[in-house]
C-alpha cells in the first residue's frame, strides 16, 4: 500500500530581493517514507527546510501538513507551533546540542513543551503533584529509550560536547525524536562521517521509519546515503525542480546527472 501523503509542498517560492532561492517548488512527501532534497550547493535546498520550519515565511506558497486527519498550513504559523502543533522536527547542517549539559539533559530539553504543560507552567512541577511526577518520569523514559537505540546509554551522564562527532550526529537525531514528531527533517546528517558512521545512520534511519512510522524528509550530499535509503527523491538546481522520483530513475536520468552530479550523460553514476 502505498503511504498517505504527510506533507504537500505547492508552488513554493522564497525571493530575497531581486534573488530567487526557491522557484515555484510543489513536490508531496509521505508517511513511512524518506524523501531526500538533493541538488548542487546553493540550489536552495536548506531554504525549503527554513521555509518549512517557520524560519522564513515563504514569499509565495502554500506548505501543508496532514495529522491525525488535521491540516496544518505551516506558512501561516510561527516556528514554535510549528514544533509543537504540526509536528515538524529537524536537525542543522552544523551541530547544535548543548555542549555543557549532559547527553540525557540534551533529550530532556527537547520534551520541555511537554514537561511545561504537564506542570501547570511550573505551578504542578513545585508542588510535585502526580500528573507532573508522571510526566516527568515518562519523559526520562523516552529519553532513556532513544540512548539506548542509539547506543550511547553508558554516556548518558556525560557532557555532549565530549562525545566523538558521530555520536554528537546520532545524538541530534534522538533529541529530534524524543519531540514525538510527525515529519523529521535532517539537514546533511551524514556530513562528515566516516564510511562506518554512515552506514550506522543509513540503518538508524531505516529504522526509525519503519518503527515509527513517521516522514524523514532528507537534504544530503552523500549519495551512498540517498540512493541507500530514499523512498523519493526531488532534485532542485537553481532553486527549481528539475526532476523527481525512484532513486534507480534520479540516478540514471541526464538532468540530474548533468546538474548534481557533475558528469556528462552517458558516464556512469556513483551509487
Amino acid at each position: 500500500m502505498t503511504p498517505a501523503p504527510l506533507l504537500h509542498v505547492e508552488h513554493l517560492t522564497m525571493r530575497f530581493g531581486g534573488l530567487v532561492a526557491v522557484d515555484n517548488l510543489s513536490f508531496e512527501a509521505r508517511e513511512a517514507a524518506i524523501t531526500a532534497v538533493i541538488g548542487p550547493n546553493g540550489a536552495g535546498k536548506t531554504t525549503v527546510f527554513n521555509c518549512l520550519t517557520g524560519f522564513y515565511p515563504p514569499t509565495v506558497g502554500r506548505l501543508t501538513l496532514t495529522r491525525g486527519g488535521e491540516a496544518f498550513l505551516l506558512e501561516r504559523m510561527e516556528g514554535h507551533r510549528i514544533a509543537r502543533e504540526a509536528g515538524v522536527a529537524r536537525t542543522f547542517q552544523n551541530i547544535r546540542l548543548f555542549p555543557q549539559m549532559s547527553v540525557l539533559e540534551n533529550l530532556m530539553v527537547a520534551q520541555h513543551t511537554e514537561l511545561m504543560r504537564a506542570s501547570v507552567f511550573s505551578i504542578a512541577g513545585l508542588l510535585g503533584l502526580p500528573g507532573y511526577r508522571a510526566a516527568a518520569r515518562g519523559a526520562i523514559d523516552r529519553a532513556r529509550f532513544w540512548l539506548d537505540r542509539i547506543g550511547l546509554m553508558a554516556r548518558a551522564d556525560d557532557d555532549a560536547g565530549n562525545l566523538p562527532y558521530g555520536d554528537q550526529r546520532r545524538l541530534e537525531i534522538a533529541r529530534a525524536m524524543c519531540a514525538r514528531p510527525a515529519l523529521l527533517c535532517l539537514d546533511e546528517p551524514a556530513a562528515g562521517l566516516n564510511a562506518r558512521e554512515t552506514a550506522g545512520l543509513n540503518a538508524l534511519l531505516l529504522e526509525i521509519r519503519e518503527t515509527e512510522r513517521i516522514g524523514i524528509l532528507l537534504i544530503e550530499h552523500d549519495m551512498s546515503v540517498v540512493m541507500g535509503i530514499s523512498d523519493h527523491i526531488v532534485v532542485l538546481d537553481y532553486g527549481r525542480k528539475i526532476a523527481e522520483g525512484k532513486p534507480a530513475a534520479m540516478r540514471d536520468n541526464p538532468d540530474v546527472i548533468r546538474a548534481y552530479l557533475g558528469q556528462e550523460h552517458g558516464e556512469a553514476a556513483p551509487c
